[in-house]
């Protein structure tokens, strides 16, 4: 009787799973792609379905989740063609749905994340990418998330292959990342995306939380400025990077529990890439708190400091080569000619605009966008003065737009280590090309940019930390990892699988994303994946100006 009994058991048990198992993968996979945070009433709004099955001719529909009423219906068109392991894919649009309100969209009874459609969507996203910059601050900056941290920076001095037992003082300024290294690169590149932000656009950068009467976007840059004109620590001489790659092998730890906060090197170096970058920022400083804050003392100290690096220019190196081999420029025309404008915008010397002139022609187009790709603002700036610098920014434009034109998710360029960054930055050039020239023929490009980081992307994740349903969490990043909260984070996007295996990352957690990988483009909400998941300050610089410029 027993051993009927438990073969009866063992077949319940059988027919039960089986059956479960049989009936999900007879089930039709279906994922909805959508931007989760949402859209202006006039954007061109897409989503993409993956799909294990074929859905050509039925119908997708949008739900208004109020009152779960249909307010929008339409045929999904032909197949895209196979992505992965899924055999259908597809392109809806429901641009024509305008009204403000919450929504969902609905294919064969699958739903997508929700959205937004409304003028005010994006309002508040700028001010709380700027978050961020307060969890990376160091030394006596009021940090976030953190105590005051690497107070002796720095306890000594690299030059070349020379260690010297002499201090500066380099505290304060942005940890880079994850870690807890500073770079002088990286620093100026974002404090001048800052102050570039607010200078383009004042409406739209000029919140004050703390209500002090100083756009919170000026009072983060001043961390960034403080720090490098530190920085500037002898007239032909800069710090280039404080911390050495000692940083990633002690653990992680919050930065005021560093066992090597009195042990932090600085390295000492100089090039025309360095100084151009510099230059730009320091000169453009001067304008804004000259003019805006009516501080002329700290104003004159910033262009002091840029013309007496630019006036070394051609007696140093081409591109810098001190620290640890991170955030080597390809070569320093762009950030040179960068630098010269915003001298001759600042001094009316057009000695400044004749060399700008020239190394921009030297920069050309770079098609790409990061911290060391930036020629399209240089361009921006001599093409508001003569109109030939435009072309170098259409011919990105329509290297991006072809990238688009052939992937699913509309790409405009390829993956690689800071793919989010270089989105972005496309995102970025449509803006300064249609300020331009007030044409809209790219609009599409920035859009898909735009919503491949907020979710319209193969693994439905918004990079950006609590922005929309499904986000970044496990951020490859010590304090969000300790703290267990990132405001502001934005993850560094995808890669490809080719370019991840060069570092054989361990992971620390099951990859919850495993049925969407492929070999062209890897994503993995991982602490362990310093590649796909660590957010840096260039990236939120980026970030929030172009989402500051679709605040309404």
């Amino acid at each position: 009787m027993k051993i009927i009994l438990r073969l009866f058991l063992a077949f319940l048990i059988f027919t039960t799973y089986s059956g479960c198992s049989n009936k999900i993968s007879a089930e039709s996979e279906i994922f909805i792609r959508v931007n989760q945070l949402g859209f202006l009433p006039d954007d061109l709004k897409t989503a993409v379905i993956l799909s294990n099955t074929n859905l050509s001719g039925k119908i997708f529909s949008v739900i208004d989740k109020k009152n779960n009423m249909k307010i929008f219906s339409g045929r999904i068109g032909n197949n895209e063609g196979k992505y992965g392991d899924f055999n259908y894919t597809y392109v809806i649009d429901f641009s024509k749905v305008r009204n403000a309100g919450i929504y969902f969209i609905e294919v064969e009874n699958q739903k997508s994340y929700e959205f937004k459609i409304g003028s005010g969507v994006y309002n508040q996203l700028a001010e709380y990418l700027l978050e961020f910059f307060k969890v990376q601050r160091c030394g006596y900056t009021n940090p976030k998330l953190h105590g005051v941290c690497h107070i002796a920076d720095a306890t000594s001095l690299i030059i070349g292959k020379n260690v010297v037992n002499q201090s500066v003082d380099v505290t304060g300024g942005w940890h880079d990342a994850g870690d807890y290294i500073k770079f002088l690169n990286t620093t100026a590149y974002s404090t001048y995306m800052l102050l570039f932000s607010y200078e383009f656009d004042p409406s739209k950068f000029s919140f004050d939380n703390n209500k002090n009467n100083v756009a919170d976007i000026l009072e983060e840059a001043k961390i960034g400025l403080d720090w490098m004109l530190r920085c500037h620590f002898k007239k032909d001489k800069l710090i280039t990077q404080v911390q050495d790659l000692r940083d990633h092998e002690v653990g992680w730890r919050l930065p005021e529990d560093d066992s090597l906060q009195y042990d932090r090197p600085a390295f000492v170096g100089i090039g025309k890439n360095l100084i151009g970058i510099y230059t730009a920022t320091m000169s453009l400083a001067y304008r804004i708190w000259k003019d805006v804050l009516n501080y002329p003392e700290f104003a004159n100290k910033c262009l002091s400091s840029a013309k007496e690096l630019y006036s070394i220019r051609n007696n140093v190196p081409n591109i810098d080569s001190s620290g640890t081999g991170m955030y080597l420029d390809n070569n320093y025309y762009g950030k040179l000619a960068l630098g010269a404008v915003e001298l001759y915008l600042s001094t009316g010397n057009k000695n400044y605009l004749n060399d700008s002139e020239v190394y921009a022609d030297s920069a050309g187009s770079d098609f790409w966008w990061s911290w060391g790709n930036i020629n399209s603002i240089v361009h921006y700036r001599l093409a508001s003065i003569e109109s030939k610098f435009q072309k170098y920014i259409f011919n990105n434009l329509i290297e991006f737009n072809k990238n688009k034109s052939n992937n699913l998710f509309g790409e405009g360029a390829e993956l690689t280590w800071g793919t989010n960054v270089t989105l972005l930055g496309i995102a970025l050039q449509n803006i300064l090309w249609r300020r331009l020239t007030s044409s809209n023929n790219f609009d599409s490009l920035e859009i898909f940019q735009r919503d491949f980081i907020l979710g319209r992307n193969p693994w439905g994740v918004s990079f950006i930390y609590k922005i929309g349903t499904n986000y970044t969490k496990h951020f490859h990043h010590q304090i969000a990892y300790i703290k267990g909260e990132l405001p502001g984070g934005l993850a560094a996007g995808p890669a490809t699988k080719s370019f991840l295996l060069k570092y054989n990352m361990p992971v620390s957690q099951k990859d919850v994303y495993k049925k969407f990988q492929t070999d062209a483009a890897i994503y993995r909400d991982d602490r362990m994946d310093f590649i796909t998941n660590e957010p840096t300050i260039t990236g939120n610089a980026t970030a929030i100006f172009v989402f500051g410029n679709l605040k309404n």
